[in-house]
């Protein structure tokens, strides 16, 4: 028998949640459900069987399936946590095996193509929902999995006009059961902040690394290594990313030059004012983020 999921959406009534997608974070997720939902049965696939028979071995879920439809059927909530550019397909692929009243959601970092994707192939009943938690490394692989990679994170939670409230509400709850500090709000706002805040500093990193020969590289320092840090990231990954959000990283990089113009044009006048103020603005602002992080308990 169904559930009236207007009625029952609740955190006891997740008997069966599925991660399709068995990386870093689908695994992290996985292990963050058995520790905080022990009495709901998890299911994980990957499409490889290699990563299958990794995640067994590792025991991220109760169990590893060999397609999607066992792992997407009387399914209560399906996450994908696949590369961002195979959510289309996925959602046009698992729409006739999912329930009514089942949430499908992901851990996309962009959000807009998605709620669209969702729209065009999801059947009604099924309710979308877009989900980002911000958490990661630059290890990939599932064997870089925790139990504890979400706890403190941020996680924002999406939704357009229509969206089912009630699945809404839940996935804040679910989220935050798992240790994430959760905020909803329009795919597009969560794309072109994470544009700016995400993506952007990437695309500078990598930049950055580029613009400098190894030879040189090799002097670099500590400020240097903390400044590209994130360059490390997988190149397919931040691609994925990138193709999925092009207009506000085009927006970013725009914005980025020109400020990077008021410093060449400042220091090739020699005036050292203006430097001074370019300089001063930039910590003055960065200190207040850093007191916002500390105030919202986000750095300890």
């Amino acid at each position: 028998m169904l559930l009236n999921f207007d009625k029952c959406l609740i955190m006891k009534n997740l008997k069966k949640i599925s991660v399709v997608g068995m990386g870093l974070l689908g695994a992290s997720v996985t292990l963050s459900i058995k520790r905080e939902l022990s009495s709901t049965k998890i299911v994980g696939y990957s499409h490889r069987d290699s990563t299958r028979r990794k995640a067994e071995d590792y025991g991220v879920a109760d169990e590893i399936v060999d397609s999607l439809a066992a792992a997407v059927e009387d399914m209560d909530v399906v996450i994908l946590a696949t590369p961002i550019q195979t959510f289309e397909s996925y959602f046009e692929d698992m729409g006739q095996y999912l329930k009514p009243g089942c949430i499908v959601t992901d851990v996309g970092s962009t959000k807009s193509l998605p709620h669209q994707w969702a729209a065009k192939h999801l059947p009604k009943g099924v309710h979308y929902v877009g989900s980002h938690p911000i958490a990661g490394s630059e290890k990939r692989g599932l064997e870089y999995a925790r139990d504890d990679l979400l706890t403190g994170a941020n996680c924002i939670v999406t939704k357009v006009r229509g969206t089912h409230r009630p699945s809404v509400e839940l996935l804040e709850k679910f989220w935050t059961k798992l240790g994430c500090s959760v905020e909803v709000m329009s795919p597009t706002r969560h794309d072109k902040i994470f544009g700016r805040v995400s993506h952007l500093p990437h695309i500078a990193a990598a930049a950055l690394v580029n613009a400098s020969s190894f030879a040189d590289l090799k002097f670099s320092g500590k400020g240097f290594m903390d400044t590209t840090r994130v360059a490390s990231g997988p190149a397919n990954v931040w691609t994925d990313i990138l193709m999925t959000n092009p207009q506000t990283c085009v927006d970013g990089i725009d914005a980025l030059i020109e400020r990077l113009k008021e410093f060449r044009k400042a220091v090739k006048a020699g005036d050292e004012k203006k430097v001074d103020k370019l300089l001063a603005a930039a910590g003055d602002k960065r200190a207040k983020m850093i007191q916002h992080k500390i105030e919202q308990k986000e750095l300890f």
